[in-house]
């Protein structure tokens, strides 16, 4: 009786892991933003990407992902030079460098799957949410407010390009 009680649950486990992985859309792509999505969406009402573009930092630009089962790597253009940003897939902390008003900055950020979602949350209070909207991605980006105020999210959209 306890071989079978051991047995049902490590395939409860496989299964419950199979589960989450089989909801975590692959990101992996060439990815510009759809400036016209944006007006569209903040004409109606919705939050769209703000001053920035809802770059969080990296700005709003194009970007490239790689992504595998360890980690989601992504790569823009900021200011003529490439910009790494590396994140972890499994919940451990990852190191990357930011452009903030001050220049360059080392941020610790941790990534986990919410679903169909991954979320990053970052040490400077930063919160960006990658997810799929049918043929969009978005990037909704949520910082602290100015004097520790709530922030105002904003989300970028981006299309795959072809």
């Amino acid at each position: 009786m306890r071989r079978i009680a051991a047995i049902l649950g490590v395939a409860a486990i496989v299964m419950m892991t199979t589960s989450v992985f089989a909801q975590a859309p692959n990101f992996a792509g060439k990815w510009t933003r759809d400036a016209e999505k944006m007006a569209a969406m903040a004409q109606g009402g919705a939050p769209a990407g703000g001053g920035r573009g809802g770059g969080g930092g990296m700005g709003g630009g194009d970007m490239t992902i790689t992504q595998d089962a360890k980690t989601l790597v992504i790569s823009r253009l900021v200011q003529e030079m490439e910009m790494r940003t590396t994140y972890n897939l499994d919940g451990t902390p990852s190191k990357n460098m930011t452009m903030g008003r001050g220049g360059q900055t080392e941020v610790t950020s941790t990534a986990k799957w919410d679903g169909a979602k991954l979320l990053v949350t970052s040490d400077n209070g930063q919160t960006i949410t990658y997810a799929m909207d049918g043929a969009w991605m978005t990037q909704t980006t949520l910082a602290p407010g100015r004097n520790g105020g709530p922030g105002t999210p904003r989300t970028t959209y981006f299309k795959k390009a072809m």
